[in-house]
């Protein structure tokens, strides 16, 4: 009996010891599937390339550029052009279609990462131009951190545009600027003590003239150059168009220029002073003393041009097609036909009227006693608007829609709502402002 009892406990020990070791192989079988990292095969984008400014067409020239993507970059290959003007790096900013890029201030050319280097910002070497468009291109030479580039080269649409700035001549080579749409004046240094008489804005430079033969030219209106202009007799006004600048002056004087260094005398056909020169439609039109006015269509060749009446011309503009001339005693002409015929248009005043803009189609003429006409019916007619000001207006400026009159004692003027009011800013000068311009 014992020994049956042996043999039974011997068998069912054996069996223990066989489903225990079938137990120990089956959980030594990993049979689970490995898990495994999925690749990062998305390429990055471009989210947004912005300036500080609100307004990306009111662009401080001292303004950075911004770029942000839709991921982390890696910054080994977020690089810009910081030795010369060539168009260099993965990111790009320029204002003539890539010709040549702006030059930026980091030194290495690699540029500082933020936002988990997803924003990278450009800082440029110098202040931009005024009033120019911006464009910024980033190629596809970026990359994010897993090494993914762009799928296509990126370009900005529109780009941005920088603020214009308003500038002033007058009396004793005095000059003023306002870098924020003329609601404020700083002095800029001429480097002269003659009376400036006329100034333009072309092709990113200023032109100023007056006397004796005076002509200086500036990129930013803070810094100016002198010019020779071959004449001794003064200049009273300066405009341009077509890639050429028409200065005119006393005794008749007509002189032109494609770069605003060298200039060259032409042939008036008159000995009286012309005061006065707009461009529109291809065409010259400069006004003068006695009712005088002569059209051109290269600024070379002139031909007199019959204005109806003799009273002393002072300025004329362009604006919709139409050419209008203001004079002394209130006298107001226009022309619908590029300056050939002429005919009177409707003033309320009797007063001196001494310039003449146009903007936001509208007309504003400025005069004596402080007189601030306008017109919205292309010059048809004038209507009085109320001043706050009793100085004599010798100069109107238009910009960023904002109308800007500058006169006697420094008094400078300025209007937002396209010359239907005006209110004072205060001026760093009590010298008279003879002409205005806004960098467009």
């Amino acid at each position: 009996m014992n020994k049956i009892l042996y043999i039974v406990l011997i068998s069912l020990f054996s069996l223990t010891i066989i489903s225990c070791s079938g137990d120990k192989e089956e959980s030594t079988t990993d049979t689970t599937v490995p898990t495994t990292v999925p690749t990062d095969t998305t390429s990055p984008t471009v989210s947004s390339v912005s300036t500080t400014a609100d307004n990306q067409s009111s662009v401080s020239i001292t303004d950075n550029i911004t770029v942000t993507f839709s991921e982390a970059m890696h910054t080994r290959y977020i690089t810009t052009s910081t030795s010369d003007t060539n168009c260099a790096g993965t990111i790009r900013v320029s204002s003539d279609n890539f010709s040549t890029c702006v030059k930026m201030s980091s030194g290495s050319g690699w540029i500082p990462g933020s936002n988990s280097n997803k924003t990278f910002t450009l800082d440029p070497s110098d202040n931009l131009t005024y009033s120019t468009t911006y464009k910024t291109r980033v190629t596809t030479g970026v990359k994010d951190v897993a090494g993914n580039t762009l799928s296509s080269q990126y370009e900005t649409s529109t780009g941005f545009k920088t603020l214009g700035v308003f500038v002033a001549v007058g009396s004793s080579g005095n000059i003023v600027i306002s870098t924020n749409n003329g609601s404020s004046f700083d002095n800029s240094t001429s480097g002269t003590t003659n009376h400036f008489l006329g100034i333009t804005y072309d092709n990113g430079s200023f032109t100023s003239v007056g006397y004796p033969g005076m002509i200086r030219t500036s990129s930013d209106g803070i810094t100016w150059t002198s010019r020779t202009s071959g004449l001794s007799n003064y200049q009273i006004g300066v405009t341009h168009g077509n890639g050429t600048l028409v200065a005119v002056g006393s005794g008749g004087t007509i002189i032109t220029s494609s770069d605003g260094i060298t200039w060259t005398s032409r042939t008036s056909g008159t000995s009286t002073d012309i005061r006065g020169g707009s461009y529109g439609n291809n065409t010259f039109v400069v006004v003068g003393g006695n009712g005088i006015i002569f059209t051109s269509s290269d600024g070379t060749t002139w031909t007199s041009r019959t204005s109806g009446i003799s009273t002393h011309f002072n300025r004329v503009t362009f604006g919709n097609d139409t050419f209008v001339a203001v004079a002394l005693s209130g006298k107001i002409v226009r022309s619908t036909d590029n300056g050939t015929t002429w005919g009177n248009a409707t003033s309320p005043t009797g007063n001196h009227l001494r310039s003449i803009v146009y903007g936001n189609n509208t007309f504003v003429a400025v005069g004596d006693s402080g007189n601030i006409l306008r017109s919205t019916d292309n010059g048809s007619s004038f209507d009085n608007t109320t001043s706050p000001t009793a100085n004599h207006l010798y100069a109107v400026g238009f910009g960023n829609n904002n109308f800007i009159a500058g006169g006697a004692s420094g008094n400078i003027l300025r209007s937002s709502d396209n010359g239907s009011s005006w209110d004072n800013v205060t001026s760093p000068t009590t010298v008279q402002h003879s002409d205005i311009i806004f960098s467009e």
